[in-house]
């Protein structure tokens, strides 16, 4: 499906979507759903202005209400802000799930960098996640999330894979280790601090090169393997936890999506795309703050094999849309043509400043992701996007949505994907992990603070660069 119909069908949906009573009704305020103020975790002076400015400068009300709610809901509810060792410490956990993703804990705090000149309190905070993020890698760069507390056993305790106490999951994902750099490279950019990026910082960085390369699997399989005892079957890895054959030519392997779901061709795209990028940032960081050659050197290195494998190796020939990329490849020739919603994704290539959104593959597979060529594509009475395997069919995630509006150029489809947020909220004032392509109210996850900041980030964004799409 091309731009334009996607504008006419979204057009034609608009009118059948269900209106809730009390806004049926035009009642001038909303139902207080935002987390009251005495029990909030963590409250910024500099975000509390923004909604306030917001509120009294947009006309549509309930946009006003879902910002108000969306995008201080990391900082109300998942984070717990201490001092430790003379540093700031920053545990972030993903929502209805105690525990700490490297990746969601980056993203929940990602839209707020824009506002820490203001608010020296939440620059702390944000350094503690980088501080915690440096932990965290150092002492499990293969583990995806974390407990706060080292000595707790989680729910997986059981996998069949090096698990330690302190671990809530050990999913192998190139991404966790390139979100702390991607946080901790605009940190430093923004900010000019130097403090949380110390020896121990720098050591993890020589740790996630090392892990990289160990997952290039040249000489070997490496360290790595995972099984889960499970019926569901993206939750664990075939063959012995090493997953299917591929030939070593320079990408990294990844046993898992960023959607926690095991890969089928261990060569994931996007996220290579990603690993790129976040290494050339860390040598940046490595060769000026540490005057760190050969550590740097090491960084540019690998992100420039790993560049010239996905410039072999990361397309494929599409009889409809041509040369686009593909989602997984396994090096040997066959590749998995599809996108998932969770990022780093094909879609979110541009976000991650991976590329440009101007690139023609990019804009070849955009054409391929956002159509019925795209098994993970749902259309339905509610709206449409992508979704992915990890809640089945017919459920759009809405962190596509947002996705597929921050890495457009046109106004008419960032629009449309704001509307599109504003009417799937399923009439509870925030965004969810997915909902049901013709029910909103069929939604899961209702505390996800990823989705919430995300739908925040997006929003805030168009009100300092497109205000009139309000």
């Amino acid at each position: 499906m091309n731009r334009l119909h996607f504008l006419q069908s979204s057009a034609a949906l608009s009118a059948s979507l269900l209106v809730p009573d009390w806004l049926r009704a035009g009642s001038p305020s909303f139902p207080v759903v935002r987390t009251p103020l005495a029990d909030r975790k963590f409250t910024s002076p500099a975000v509390e202005q923004v909604i306030k400015q917001f509120e009294n400068s947009v006309s549509n009300k309930e946009l006003a209400w879902l910002f108000g709610n969306c995008f201080p809901n990391t900082l109300d509810t998942t984070v717990d802000f201490t001092i430790k060792d003379n540093r700031p410490d920053t545990y972030v956990i993903t929502g209805d799930i105690d525990a700490m993703w490297l990746r969601d804990s980056t993203a929940q705090v990602w839209p707020y960098l824009s506002l820490v000149k203001e608010d020296d309190r939440l620059r702390q905070l944000i350094a503690g996640v980088i501080n915690r993020q440096t932990e965290n890698i150092l002492y499990d760069p293969y583990a995806n999330a974390f407990y706060k507390d080292r000595s707790k056993l989680g729910e997986w305790k059981s996998d069949h894979t090096d698990m330690k106490p302190g671990i809530h999951e050990r999913k192998w994902e190139i991404d966790s280790l390139c979100y702390p750099i991607r946080l901790a490279y605009h940190y430093w950019k923004i900010t000019g601090d130097t403090a949380p990026f110390d020896a121990k910082w720098k050591e993890s960085i020589q740790l996630i090169v090392k892990t990289f390369r160990e997952q290039q699997r040249k000489n070997d399989k490496g360290p790595y393997k995972f099984e889960r005892t499970t019926a569901w079957a993206t939750d664990g890895v075939p063959l012995g936890g090493y997953g299917y054959p591929a030939k070593p030519v320079g990408l990294i392997f990844s046993m898992f999506r960023p959607s926690d779901d095991a890969t089928i061709f261990p060569f994931l795209i996007p996220a290579n795309f990603f690993a790129v990028t976040s290494l050339r940032q860390a040598a940046e960081m490595l060769q000026k703050i540490h005057n760190e050659s050969s550590l740097a050197r090491a960084c540019n290195e690998l992100a420039t094999e790993v560049d010239k494998a996905l410039q072999l190796f990361a397309t494929a020939t599409h009889p409809e849309f041509g040369k686009v990329y593909a989602y997984e490849v396994n090096g040997y020739g066959s590749y998995n043509l599809m996108d998932d919603a969770n990022v780093p994704s094909l879609l979110a290539l541009p976000y991650l400043d991976a590329m440009k959104n101007t690139d023609p593959v990019y804009i070849n597979t955009r054409r391929l992701l956002l159509s019925e060529s795209n098994p993970f594509f749902f259309k339905g009475k509610a709206g449409e996007g992508i979704g992915g395997p990890h809640v089945g069919v017919d459920m759009i995630w809405p962190i596509s949505i947002v996705i597929r509006g921050l890495t457009s150029n046109n106004d008419p489809e960032i629009k449309e994907c704001l509307r599109l947020l504003q009417s799937t909220h399923g009439d509870t004032g925030f965004m969810h992990e997915a909902f049901h392509k013709d029910d909103p109210k069929k939604f899961t996850r209702k505390w996800f603070a990823w989705a919430n900041t995300l739908f925040g980030e997006f929003v805030f964004k168009i009100y300092r660069e497109k205000k009139q799409l309000l």
